[in-house]
């Protein structure tokens, strides 16, 4: 995977890296912080860490000895905008697919319509 938008949906494909991520848009945290909640060591976290960091999704700072994590929120743009091309496109679909369904509702149903040997023969027509 080498394109941003592969690594960025892969690296949320874990739920704790999805809770970090959650965790992060509420401020920064360290990696202490981000373990308190999850049944898993530091270290784990912090290779979940590593992954948020190479999708862009994550940055560190230095904060004297802490090393605050911060969420770099612009990702999102590049996600919402992917999203959004399709959501468009499968949203023109079904507006196309209920205007087809309108055009069948409107007209008569083969049961309306009156059959062949129903209908009033022209005059001099053989019978």
């Amino acid at each position: 995977m080498s394109d941003r938008l592969s690594l960025v949906f892969a690296a949320l494909a874990d739920p704790i890296r999805r809770d970090i991520v959650a965790r992060l848009s509420t401020g920064d945290a360290t990696v202490g912080q981000l373990a308190e909640p999850h049944q898993v060591s530091t270290q784990a976290i912090s290779k979940h860490l590593k992954v948020l960091e190479n999708a862009g999704l994550v940055s560190s700072a230095r904060d004297a000895q802490r090393r605050p994590r911060h969420l770099q929120a612009e990702v999102f743009d590049l996600m919402t905008a992917w999203i959004e091309r399709y959501r468009a496109q499968a949203e023109e679909r079904f507006s196309r697919l209920d205007e087809v369904l309108a055009e069948l509702e409107d007209r008569p149903s083969a049961q309306d319509r009156p059959r062949a040997q129903d209908r009033p023969r022209a005059q001099g027509a053989a019978s």
